[in-house]
C-alpha cells in the first residue's frame, strides 16, 4: 500500500535523479580487451525516461564512473543532466538542485548501493531498485520489484507518473 504522504510527495516532483549502474544496468561492467567498456540499457527503461521528460519532469544522472557511453545513451533520450566521475554523489545532488532552484522535497533519487544511500535519504523521494543492497531498502520510500537492468527504470517511472498525474 502507497502511503498518501509518499503520494503527496509523488504529486509535487520536478526532478528524478538516476543512478546507472546497477539501476539502468544489471550493475555487471564488461571490457574487452583493449579496455573499451560496455553496458546493456533496457530498451522499455528509455521510454519511461523520455515520458518523465515529455510529462514535465526533470530528469538527471549521477554516476560514480564516467564512461563515453552514458552521454551518449542519455542524451539521446533527453536528458540535459549528467553528472559523471562523482564518488560522492552529493555534490553533483546539490549542483543540480541549484542549478534547477530546487529543494529536496521536489526531488526523487533512484540507487542500488551504499554510495546512493546519502542521496536515498535526503531526497523527498528515495527509491531503490529490486536487486539494491538492504541498507537501501530500509531507507527507501519505495523499492520497485523489478532489478536493475530488468525494466527497473521503467517500473519506477510508470509508477512516478500514476500517481504525478494525480490532481
Amino acid at each position: 500500500m502507497i502511503s498518501p504522504q509518499l503520494i503527496e510527495t509523488i504529486k509535487n516532483l520536478k526532478l528524478m535523479i538516476f543512478d546507472v549502474d546497477g539501476v539502468f544496468t544489471n550493475g555487471e561492467i564488461t571490457f574487452s580487451d583493449d579496455g573499451t567498456e560496455y553496458k546493456t540499457f533496457h530498451v522499455h527503461d528509455g521510454l519511461g525516461i523520455k515520458t518523465l521528460i515529455r510529462q514535465g519532469i526533470e530528469v538527471a544522472i549521477i554516476s560514480s564512473r564516467e564512461t563515453n557511453i552514458v552521454n551518449k545513451r542519455f542524451g539521446e533520450l533527453g536528458v540535459k543532466h549528467i553528472y559523471q566521475g562523482y564518488h560522492d554523489k552529493g555534490p553533483a545532488y546539490l549542483t543540480v538542485l541549484d542549478q534547477l532552484s530546487l529543494e529536496d522535497h521536489q526531488v526523487g533519487y533512484v540507487g542500488d548501493d551504499l554510495p546512493d544511500l546519502p542521496l536515498i535519504r535526503m531526497a523527498g523521494c528515495g527509491i531503490a531498485v529490486a536487486n539494491a543492497s538492504p541498507p537501501l531498502h530500509e531507507h527507501a520510500d519505495w523499492v520497485s520489484t523489478k532489478r536493475g537492468g530488468e525494466g527497473a527504470v521503467r517500473e519506477i517511472c510508470d509508477f512516478i507518473l500514476k500517481y504525478h498525474a494525480i490532481s
